[in-house]
């Protein structure tokens, strides 16, 4: 029997957009719009801030799951959020900053806190991650709501935060870079239960896209997963089906795999 698909999921960077140049290609584009013209709802769900996630307002997507699921939006209303603690957030950041690590800080913007501007490494994830040609200019004053941190840092080097912060959860979805988490309750497929249950649709009737380890949750709760063919092993083999690359609009060919357009 066909499944009935009321509402997709999609990933952004490696997913949405190509794994190579971060681009859109005209293919997946007019894909979202036919969807829409089904009525099936598209949600993005990324690791993205939620200001990073503008852009795409005029393929007519009006639900964002942003920061990894701890600020929810819906046609312009928040549905969710999930705020670090101020307290920890200063402590995390002074121990960081005594380190010589970059730490980037998500509210509706993004912002970092300044360090290691010309580190190829944080640059090189930065443009990976979230497509950011630049070291942002924004630096914050930690006075703001902040719903999610990230550390830029490899496996060893974060092992001394793990030590020294063990309530914090330590999420890697890039070799250099972690998301700091404070709820155990922040993840994709959380925040997908949410937006979920404020469109009252079943998760059986659910379809998502991904390609990183962090979406291994999303993929595993909806009805129907889906694995970019630049994603990695775990991913693939969480997913129901692998599809082509994102750069060879992967999207587009497994909407057609399964008849949705």
């Amino acid at each position: 029997m066909k499944k009935v698909i009321k509402a997709v999921f999609l990933d952004v960077d490696g997913t949405l957009l190509s794994e190579k140049d971060r681009s859109l290609s005209k293919d997946t584009e007019e894909s979202i719009r036919r969807l829409i013209q089904k009525r099936i709802h598209i949600i993005l769900v990324t690791g993205r801030p939620h200001q990073l996630c503008e852009k795409f307002k005029h393929l007519g997507i009006d639900t964002v799951i942003s920061a990894n699921g701890a600020l929810v939006t819906c046609r312009g209303e928040i549905i969710h959020k999930s705020i670090l603690s101020s307290t920890m957030v200063r402590e995390f950041s002074h121990f960081a900053a005594s380190q010589g690590h970059a730490l980037s800080y998500f509210t509706e913007s993004l912002g970092m806190n300044g360090t290691c501007r010309t580190d190829h490494r944080v640059t090189d994830a930065l443009r990976e991650t979230l497509g950011l040609m630049e070291y942002p200019d924004q630096t914050m004053t930690l006075d703001e709501e902040i719903y999610c941190m990230c550390l830029y840092a490899n496996e060893e080097e974060t092992n001394q935060y793990k030590e020294r912060f063990p309530s914090l959860r330590f999420v890697r979805f890039h070799p250099y870079v972690c998301n700091v988490l404070e709820a155990g309750e922040v993840s994709k497929s959380v925040a997908a239960q949410i937006v979920l249950t404020h469109l009252n649709i079943r998760r059986e009737e659910t379809m998502a896209f991904g390609d990183g380890e962090n979406d291994i949750d999303l993929l595993t709760y909806v009805g129907v997963s889906v694995a970019m063919g630049n994603g990695g092993e775990r991913v693939k083999q969480s997913a129901d089906y692998v599809t082509r690359k994102a750069s060879e609009d992967g999207i587009t060919h497994a909407l057609r795999h399964y008849k949705l357009i």
